[in-house]
C-alpha cells in the first residue's frame, strides 16, 4: 500500500510568521484549493487607527508572490512616501507600513468597521491577490499574545517590533482566550472527511502557534479530527531558523532544540520532523520522527519539505492502519 497522498485528500496547516509561510508555499504549490491554512492573528493589532494582521497578510503575499523576499514579510518593490510623510510629522513610525501595504490594512479596517468578519475579508483580500489555497484567521474575536517580561507586560508588537524582542520572557498569555471560538470555516476544515493531515509548521511555538491552540476548542477538533497531525521543527542544531525561539526556550529554562519543541507539542502531534542535522536526536523523542531538510531557501526547498510532510503523514495513516487491523481496534 503506497504511502502517496491521494488526489482527493486535504490537508490544514496551522501557521504563523515568515517560516509558517514558506512551508505554506510549498503546500500550496503541491495542494492548490486541497490546503486550508490556519493562521495566527495573536499579534493582529490597532494601528494609526487601522487594524493589521502582521500573519495573515505575511501569508497572503508569500502565496501570491508579492512578499518581500529578502524580509519575508512585507511587499516586494514597496515605496515608503506614507511613513516618510510621518515621521516628518512627529507620527509613530517605530512599525513600517509600506504604501501599498497600507491598502491592505486601510480595506481591512473598513470591512471591519462595516460588520464583515476578519475570515470573510481574508478569504476577499487572498481571492484578491489570487490565492487557490483557504487562508483562515484562527478566530474572528480578538485574541492578544502578551508577553510578560522583565520589564513588565507586553503587547506583542511592543516586544517583537518596539523592543526588537530584547526583553526577557518570564511567560506568554492570551487575552480574550475565553471569549473566542474556531470559526465555522474552521472547524469545517478540521472535520472534512477528505482531511488526510494537520501540519504545525516551523512557526514559534510560542508566539505563533501556541496563540492558535489558546482557541477554545481548536486542540479538540484536531484530535477529534482523526486525521495525522505533524509538527516541523524551528530548530536547527539549537539554533532558531529565523526569530527569538531559540532566545524564548533559554528563558523558559528549556534546552533549545527539537527534542524541547516536540515535548511542548506532546499530547496534540503523532509525529515530528527534525532537520537532518538533528537526526541524532530521533531516539530522545518519543514519538515517531522523520529527519529531512527543513532550511527553506529556494522554491524547490518548500515544495521539497512539503512534500516531506504529506508523505509523513500518509506514512502514519499507513502505520495508524496497520495497527488496528492487528489489534482489531478500527482506526
Amino acid at each position: 500500500m503506497s504511502t502517496q497522498p491521494q488526489e482527493r485528500d486535504r490537508y490544514v496547516a496551522l501557521s504563523g510568521g515568515v517560516g509558517g509561510a514558506k512551508l505554506s508555499l510549498g503546500m500550496a504549490h503541491l495542494l492548490g484549493e486541497r490546503l486550508t491554512i490556519v493562521v495566527n492573528t495573536g499579534d493582529d493589532f490597532e494601528h494609526l487607527g487601522l487594524h493589521i494582521s502582521p500573519d495573515v497578510d505575511t501569508a497572503i503575499y508569500t502565496l501570491a508572490g508579492v512578499v518581500n523576499p529578502v524580509t519575508g514579510w512585507g511587499r516586494r518593490d514597496e515605496t515608503w512616501t506614507f511613513m516618510a510623510a510621518l515621521q516628518r510629522l512627529g507620527g509613530q513610525a517605530w512599525f513600517k507600513l509600506g504604501d501599498a501595504d497600507l491598502a491592505t490594512h486601510v480595506e481591512r479596517t473598513r470591512r471591519l468597521r462595516a460588520g464583515e468578519t476578519l475570515t470573510s475579508i481574508t478569504a476577499h483580500l487572498a481571492q484578491s491577490f489570487g490565492v487557490k489555497s483557504r487562508i483562515l484567521p484562527m478566530c474572528d474575536e480578538p485574541l492578544r499574545t502578551v508577553v510578560e517580561t522583565d520589564q513588565g507586560p507586553l503587547a506583542f508588537q511592543d516586544y517583537f517590533v518596539r523592543a526588537q524582542c530584547r526583553p526577557i520572557v518570564r511567560t506568554v498569555r492570551f487575552d480574550g482566550a475565553e471569549s473566542a471560538q474556531p470559526s465555522p470555516q474552521v472547524r469545517a476544515a478540521l472535520s472534512d472527511s477528505a482531511l488526510a493531515g494537520i501540519i504545525v509548521c516551523p512557526s514559534n511555538p510560542w508566539l505563533s502557534v501556541d496563540p492558535i491552540l489558546a482557541v477554545p476548542g481548536l486542540r479538540e477538533a484536531i484530535r477529534a479530527s482523526g486525521a495525522p497531525v505533524i509538527a516541523v521543527s524551528p530548530i536547527i542544531a539549537g539554533n532558531a531558523v529565523k526569530g527569538p525561539t531559540a532566545k524564548i526556550m533559554r528563558e523558559l529554562d528549556l534546552q533549545p532544540g527539537a527534542a524541547s519543541i516536540a515535548q511542548h507539542y506532546a499530547g496534540l502531534i503523532d509525529g515530528f520532523l527534525i532537520d537532518s542535522e538533528d537526526c541524532a536526536l530521533a531516539d530522545t523523542i518519543a514519538m515517531p520522527v522523520r529527519a529531512a531538510r527543513t532550511l527553506m531557501h529556494s522554491l524547490d526547498d518548500k515544495v521539497g519539505l512539503a512534500r516531506e510532510c504529506l508523505d509523513f503523514c500518509a506514512a502514519l495513516k499507513l502505520a495508524r492502519g496497520r495497527e488496528a487491523r492487528a489489534t482489531g481496534v478500527p482506526s
